[in-house]
């Protein structure tokens, strides 16, 4: 406040002009980045890890798409995955890359699923194999770049195989 004081009454009304100007730019380069598409991300493959003890690792390989005209720098990623509504694996990755405007890259992201949670979806697996439908949720986000942290989600169901293949 004293700052404000020790101005001349001119200053002061500039100070405020040149915040509002300021605050006013801020918000406008906000509101383009709020009209951007969100990424696809889809798993394109899954390859099994080492893991420790009774936990199990894989290799989750994600294909992300840019919708946008701009592209996305990044510089880590999170993953989870939820099986059923629950938590089953997570993983990071120091990762980084950039998805070209309206372009891919493939990203690869290791997840643990640690053995309590395959133990808790091998029970629930008993009761989904009746529909022979698995809902799943990914959830992630690819840190850091101009535009910062980039939140991703993708979910759907898997389907378990048939117990009458062979009729």
């Amino acid at each position: 406040m004293s700052f404000f004081r020790a101005l001349l009454p001119g200053q002061v009304s500039l100070v405020s002009r040149l915040f509002v100007v300021a605050v006013t730019l801020t918000l406008a380069g906000c509101a383009g980045l709020f009209g951007a598409d969100p990424l696809r991300v889809n798993v394109a493959g899954i390859e099994p890890i080492a893991g420790e003890g009774m936990e199990m690792r894989f290799n989750v390989k994600l294909r992300v798409q840019n919708p946008n005209d701009s592209a996305v720098s990044f510089n880590g990623v999170s993953l989870d995955l939820e099986l059923n509504g629950k938590p089953f694996a997570s993983g990071v990755s120091d990762q980084s890359g950039t998805v070209p405007r309206f372009g891919e890259t493939v990203v690869t992201v290791p997840l643990t699923v640690p053995a309590f949670a395959a133990v808790r979806q091998a029970f629930a697996l008993a009761g989904a194999a009746q529909s022979g439908q698995i809902p799943y949720v990914l959830r992630g986000k690819l840190a850091g770049g101009v535009t910062g942290t980039t939140r991703f989600t993708a979910q759907g169901t898997l389907s378990l195989p048939s117990s009458d293949a062979g009729g």
